[in-house]
């Protein structure tokens, strides 16, 4: 049986660990039923309409206000190791951590590549 590459690298030094196939280049994890080919996946485009993928670090281009809370995400905060969500029905495609604020979620539409 022959392994997959890996969809993020392309690395073909994968190795399977119990239902996830690993890849020690780049450290990706996923499963085989993860495996889809790029036709499938949504592409997730940042302000400029540059590609995202998880792992990406962006800039915010606007200030914005956290529902529920008085603090503000100020223009220029640079956020790192996004996630991207292909479900959301909300708009907010972008799952990550802030410091100083801690875990949201956010618009693409709202930030850039950086």
């Amino acid at each position: 049986m022959t392994l997959p590459a890996c969809p993020q690298c392309q690395s073909i030094y994968t190795y399977e660990d119990g239902s996830q196939f690993v890849c020690p280049e780049c450290a990706h994890e996923w499963s085989a039923t993860d495996a889809v080919t790029a036709d499938e996946v949504k592409c997730i485009t940042d302000a400029n309409g540059n590609r995202l993928s998880d792992g990406d670090s962006v800039t915010v281009i606007k200030d914005l206000k956290v529902k529920g809370s008085s603090l503000v995400v100020k223009v220029g905060t640079k956020v790192k190791n996004i996630r991207l969500l292909t479900d959301a029905s909300d708009g907010h495609d972008i799952d990550c951590k802030i410091d100083g604020i801690g875990a949201m979620k956010l618009k693409s539409e709202f930030v850039k590549k950086a």
